[in-house]
């Protein structure tokens, strides 16, 4: 059975990288473009991993990933974080939330199926 992975994106052309790129690799995707649904989606589809972005309108990654680590049912999910903004105390601070991979943008391709293999 596919591992399933839901993809909180709000950009159209990552999201659709990305969820192509991980269709490409035999996982069941789920893409959520506002982030504001990423967990009443994730309560839904179940995911084996959760990857987000961090930087997002309405509600940021980290308030995402503070959200998904306070709920019993999703805190067992692994997260991994995606973002263009690569500094040292962000990746600190997302890892510190609860964040099991950080990938900063742009990506390469090899990097981020590794890091998504790595997690699973």
């Amino acid at each position: 059975m596919a591992k399933r992975v839901i993809v909180v994106e709000d950009n159209e052309l990552n999201l659709k990288l990305f969820c192509d790129l991980l269709r490409a690799h035999d996982f069941a995707v789920e893409p959520v473009r506002d982030g504001r649904e990423a967990v009443e989606r994730a309560r839904a589809f179940a995911p084996d991993l959760v990857v987000m972005d961090i930087q997002m309108p309405h509600v940021t990654g980290y308030e995402l990933l503070v959200q998904f680590k306070a709920d019993p049912a999703l805190r067992h999910i692994p997260v991994m974080a995606v973002t263009a903004y690569a500094g040292r105390e962000d990746e600190e601070r997302l890892r510190a939330a609860g964040a099991d991979a950080y990938v900063s943008k742009p990506i390469t391709l090899a990097r981020f199926i590794a890091a998504i293999n790595s997690l699973l």
